[in-house]
């Protein structure tokens, strides 16, 4: 049952966000490469206008990223709870496996593994997706420069660029299209940061517990030993990787604008 689960859910989330997005008021986009034109043409409009509040069409744009980011988070965290649930059983019957045959062993231990891994990408799935949902705006950006741009939408980028720069180096007062940016890009990295700052303690009080429950295994019971420091070892050293997350996403929070032209300029 929960293996049926979790692949109805993997396929879930790579069908469902596009049509659960498309749902709201707001209507949805045929495909991606609708979307990237329709955000292109709305981009343009909106920072033309001046503005700091969003034109209709770029709220429009920026309403079903929200929505589409939040059904891929919902159905991702779902299917890591399944992952979770069933990883558990495999290692649990792995560890009970002491009268069985060394193949099915072995694909318990398989299985074990590549369930254990599925759940670390659902988990990195879940991190990325709240933090669309939080910023959809900034999510879109990585979409403006995506491939050749050229006519209005090449020359209002390079305005985007020229303002960025001036901002930095001669304090230029920053247009309201261009705060609304830098505001929703800082924001983008503080909810990744807020996040990983989540799952490293999780991870951290994982990795103590683990060891813990290795210390009170008797030595004889080499296996149930070996699962938990293994898991125990995964659980510190991912703690560290998402640690360096959370430090490199709150340096960039703090100052926004030069990561920003630095992603406008090609770097990020």
């Amino acid at each position: 049952m929960l293996v049926a689960l979790a692949v109805a859910l993997a396929a879930a989330f790579v069908v469902a966000p596009r049509t659960l997005a498309a749902s709201g008021s707001g209507g949805g986009f045929v495909g991606r490469r609708d979307l990237v034109e329709a955000l292109g043409e709305e981009f343009v409009k909106y920072w033309q206008s001046g503005d700091r509040a969003f034109s209709p069409g770029m709220q429009r744009v920026v309403d079903y990223w929200f929505r589409y980011h939040l059904a891929k988070a919902v159905i991702a965290a779902i299917l890591l709870i399944v992952l979770v649930a069933l990883g558990l059983l495999l290692w649990k019957a792995f560890l009970r496996a002491g009268g069985i045959g060394a193949g099915r062993r072995a694909a318990l231990t398989s299985g074990g593994v590549l369930v254990t891994m599925l759940a670390l990408f659902s988990l990195a799935m879940v991190m990325a997706n709240v933090q669309g949902a939080v910023a959809p705006y900034a999510s879109l950006l990585p979409m403006l420069t995506a491939g050749e741009t050229d006519g209005e939408l090449a020359d209002t980028l390079d305005q985007v660029r020229q303002r960025l720069a001036d901002s930095l180096s001669a304090g230029d007062q920053t247009p309201p299209a261009l705060e609304v940016m830098i505001s929703d890009f800082s924001r983008y990295h503080v909810a990744m940061a807020v996040v990983a700052a989540i799952v490293a303690v999780v991870l951290v009080g994982t990795s103590v517990g683990l060891w813990k429950r290795v210390a009170r295994t008797a030595p004889s019971d080499r296996r149930t030993r070996r699962v938990l420091g293994s898991f125990g070892a995964l659980s510190a050293l991912l703690s560290l990787v998402v640690i360096v997350v959370v430090v490199a996403n709150t340096t960039t929070a703090a100052d926004p604008a030069p990561a920003l032209l630095a992603f406008f300029d090609g770097g990020w």
